[in-house]
């Protein structure tokens, strides 16, 4: 017989606690009643397997009372429930270490698989916590970005600005990312401009152009490249970024893992990819990320 999952349900809604006990129940959980952050905090001591957790609650809120479980229980699994409008501060608690998101009223029957998952997947990592995509990333509010009409210096100028040391997803970010996501519009990601676009755009075409075997003495010798670089930067400095920025990284899934990760970025010939989460945009995963990630096992 199948261990019964215990969910403890915090909401300040009095019938909507209610009401959700009575259908969850009926599914086959053992349901948890909590009408606030305050009183969820005291309940944990009844070891619920999972959390479904209301945002919009007076008092201690929903991202409030999700630090404070997570620091009690890191592993257990946390789902937030939003009411319309409220859909970017969901997608903040995940980064924050939330599960998932859903909205309110929710589908029942959504509610119960995605409990069921939140379980499986911690069951199946219980021999060994290894972090998924979604714990080492950087969070899409630490990565800097920029208007596809800008020009290349005010995106010299913003990029410039990453190479300092922050904290980002519970550790000391690398300094610096070497790269700008570019936005359109409707604030999705159009492009990316990273430094070796950069490094690419200030060479004249004539140096990849044909030319005579003489050309290669002359090509190399110190009077040739004198001031070459300098000329090319100012040339190009006010060149709009949508023509010089490179397409925008392949995507990955937040809850993918690690290995995923790697091979993407090794057979993709890839350096960073973006994070998505429920079809949204939530960070960007770099190879110094994995890196960093190898080097915390190697200690362990």
């Amino acid at each position: 017989m199948k261990k019964q999952i215990k969910v403890l349900m915090v909401d300040d809604e009095k019938r909507f606690r209610e009401t959700t006990k009575k259908i969850l129940t009926k599914k086959g959980f053992q349901t948890i009643l909590a009408e606030s952050g305050e009183d969820a905090l005291e309940k944990l001591d009844q070891n619920p397997n999972i959390v479904i957790l209301d945002i919009k609650m007076p008092g201690m809120d929903g991202h409030e009372a999700l630090k404070a479980i997570k620091k009690i229980r890191p592993n257990l699994p946390v789902i937030m429930l939003t009411g319309h409008g409220d859909m970017p501060s969901a997608r903040e608690a995940l980064v924050e270490g939330a599960f998932d998101y859903l909205g309110k009223p929710c589908d029942i029957d959504l509610l119960a698989d995605k409990i069921k998952q939140a379980c499986q997947l911690k069951d199946k990592s219980s021999g060994y916590d290894e972090a998924m995509v979604l714990d080492v990333m950087i969070p899409i509010t630490e990565y800097t970005t920029i208007h596809e009409t800008k020009t290349i210096q005010d995106a010299i100028d913003e990029l410039k600005k990453s190479f300092v040391s922050k904290i980002a997803t519970k550790r000391l970010m690398e300094t610096g990312h070497r790269s700008i996501l570019v936005k359109d519009n409707n604030s999705g990601i159009k492009g990316i401009l990273t430094i070796r676009d950069m490094l690419e755009m200030v060479m004249p075409d004539y140096l990849f152009a044909p030319k005579p075997a003489l050309a290669d003495s002359i090509e190399y010798s110190p009077m040739f490249w004198k001031g070459m670089f300098t000329t090319g930067i100012r040339e190009m400095k006010n060149k709009c970024i949508s023509e010089v920025m490179s397409p925008s990284p392949i995507s990955i899934d937040g809850r993918s893992n690690l290995m995923e990760a790697a091979y993407l970025m090794a057979c993709g010939n890839e350096r960073r990819l973006i994070v998505t989460l429920s079809g949204k945009i939530a960070g960007v995963i770099r190879e110094q990320d994995l890196f960093f990630e190898m080097e915390k096992i190697t200690k362990v």
